[in-house]
């Protein structure tokens, strides 16, 4: 039997992005830069309402959504000091 695999190319992220009052707001997509676009037209997260504008301040590479969807569950369980040091350690990379 011969089998065809399917190499997958498809790119999910699960982002942080710092609000203009010192919020963060954490999210998935398959788009980053669109979805920060969004975000700062004032459109997509209802929570982002009146915290604009946004700035990334961190983002990981998913290879399957569901994989950036549960990176995405576990951050927002995350306490503010620990997704503090998440992004300072993304921002010495």
């Amino acid at each position: 039997m011969n089998r065809k695999y399917i190499k997958r190319k498809a790119q999910f992220y699960v982002y942080i992005v710092r609000c203009i009052r010192g919020t963060y707001y954490t999210g998935y997509t398959n788009d980053l830069e669109k979805r920060i676009n969004l975000h700062n037209n004032g459109k997509g997260a209802k929570y982002l309402k009146g915290r604009l504008p946004v700035k990334l301040v961190y983002a990981k590479e998913y290879k399957y959504y569901k994989n950036a969807l549960n990176a995405e569950r576990c951050i927002k369980k995350l306490t503010r000091k620990d997704k503090e040091e998440m992004v300072r350690i993304y921002e010495r990379v």
